[in-house]
């Protein structure tokens, strides 16, 4: 029987398949798996009992925006904790990057435990890949840091925003 994190991962390797969504030219779970390897570096920071749904939910972080599951596909695959991190993490619809990550989006991160540093792990393994690949993102990611993470800072974050600070030079 596969543990609660290997079978996330590959319920969210199989749906991001399906939905041919990509990362660069790279499968999705690329992105993912960097995504997952982030967590794991600070999971220090999250409290035991909460790490396995956490490293699990790196996997489906973005399942709900991307490969077109719902909230309850991804509860009935995983468990509720991991949908709602899921949930969390899912972008408004939107024309445009404002647009998508507007107030309620960043307040449903806060306010939903751990999500804050599930998309600080999701931006780290983002602007870490367009650094190395010289990708224009780097430097839309550095203007939006600040503003960033004063959005979905939460005290328990204080380590990982500092680290993503720090790919910036500052």
């Amino acid at each position: 029987m596969m543990n609660l994190v290997d079978k996330t991962k590959a319920y969210a390797i199989k749906k991001h398949k399906n939905a041919n969504h990509k990362y660069d030219q790279y499968d999705y779970d690329f992105h993912l798996n960097k995504v997952y390897d982030i967590a794991q570096e600070f999971i220090h920071t999250i409290d035991t009992d909460e790490r396995e749904n956490v490293l699990a939910a790196c996997w489906v972080h973005d399942i709900i925006e991307d490969a077109r599951e719902t909230y309850n596909d991804v509860k009935k695959e995983t468990n509720e904790t991991i949908a709602e991190l899921a949930y969390a993490l899912t972008n408004e619809k939107g024309r445009n990057r404002a647009e998508r990550a507007n107030e309620k989006y960043y307040k449903g991160i806060r306010e939903t435990k751990n999500a804050s540093f599930l998309k600080f792990c999701d931006r780290i393994a983002n602007v870490t890949h367009s650094k190395n690949n010289g990708s224009r993102m780097f430097e839309t990611y550095k203007k939006e840091n600040e503003e960033f993470i004063s959005k979905i800072f939460v005290p328990e974050c204080e380590e990982i925003s500092k680290y993503l600070k720090s790919l910036f030079g500052n």
